[in-house]
């Protein structure tokens, strides 16, 4: 598992994704999001906008990473 920090207390998924630099482009991320291939504390979550605080644990690529 990575720990990938964040400066504020939440960040959206979408943002979460190119910050832990698994993707090279936001349309990636968009279209992975949407796809079904990322989950969120074990259940697949298709909102780009979803919030995440620290300790959640978001899965995709075969990668796994903590907020923190």
């Amino acid at each position: 598992m990575i720990d990938v920090p964040i400066r504020d207390d939440m960040i959206r998924l979408g943002q979460f994704l190119k910050l832990a630099n698994v993707l090279e482009t936001g349309g990636e991320g968009k279209d992975l999001i949407a796809y079904g291939e990322v989950t969120v504390n074990g259940e697949v979550d298709t909102r780009r906008g979803r919030q995440l605080f620290r300790g959640d644990v978001v899965e995709t690529l075969g990668q796994s990473l903590r907020v923190a």
